[in-house]
């Protein structure tokens, strides 16, 4: 009884996501269309006639019009919030109120415009030390809802994106689309820190800025060495600025 009952919740239980089922729900569809038009039984197309009625040219056009959909990251996007649904709270100040919102952490370092018009709103770890600083768009990505919005509708020209995941998963549907990346957690040897690297996205990790608000314009200081291990082991400060331009 034991055995039957855990074979039961194991077959019974629901896919990992909608992408899962659909691919289920297309390979069905097409057996069942083989085994119609084959006029046999289901043990002689099992064991006897599958191999020919049905090719990998058909699963391989099953799996790029799946693909073609644009949603083969959503179980990824989506594994933080399973795991760690507690820090995956709605935000406070999203929503309607998204364009007034802004990270305030007491770390951030400030200071008045300089000679150039730059108001600093921060600090973070440099991933990668660029030939020039990188100018963008701070977009505050902090969701699954605010990932498939843009992966529905697009992801903006010169986004930064303004994070506070360091784990990556999040945003790893649209990541590579990113002009540049402020994470608030983390170091440069997180997941994120890593993807960006291997993207050649400028990414600043730990940032810990003030006052940045949705469509303001920044500038990341990528032009700064890039933090080291030992530099996290000895406590030696190397840190890279965030600043806020003009309209």
């Amino acid at each position: 009884m034991a055995k039957l009952l855990v074979d039961r919740d194991k077959y019974a239980a629901p896919n990992a996501s909608v992408v899962v089922d659909a691919y289920h729900a297309a390979i069905h569809d097409l057996i069942r269309r083989k085994l119609d038009a084959s006029g046999g039984d289901w043990a002689s197309f099992v064991f006897d006639k599958s191999y020919d009625l049905i090719t990998a040219a058909e699963f391989a056009a099953i799996e790029k019009k799946l693909l073609a959909t644009g949603h083969r990251f959503d179980w990824s996007a989506m594994i933080s919030v399973h795991e760690r649904p507690e820090a995956y709270k709605p935000a406070t100040g999203l929503g309607e109120d998204l364009a007034t919102f802004a990270f305030e952490h007491a770390e951030a370092v400030v200071a008045p415009p300089d000679a150039q018009g730059r108001e600093q709103r921060g600090i973070g770890d440099n991933v990668v030390k660029y030939a020039q600083n990188l100018v963008g768009v701070a977009r505050y990505i902090r969701s699954s809802d605010r990932v498939l919005e843009l992966l529905t509708s697009g992801i903006p020209a010169d986004t930064i994106a303004v994070i506070d995941d360091s784990g990556g998963t999040l945003t790893a549907p649209i990541l590579e689309q990113f002009k540049g990346v402020i994470c608030a957690g983390g170091t440069v040897r997180s997941h994120l820190g890593i993807l960006t690297r291997e993207y050649g996205i400028p990414c600043l990790m730990n940032a810990k800025i003030s006052g940045i608000r949705e469509g303001d314009r920044v500038e990341i200081e990528c032009t700064a060495p890039a933090k080291t291990a030992e530099a996290y082991q000895t406590g030696v400060e190397m840190t890279a600025k965030v600043w806020r331009l003009g309209k």
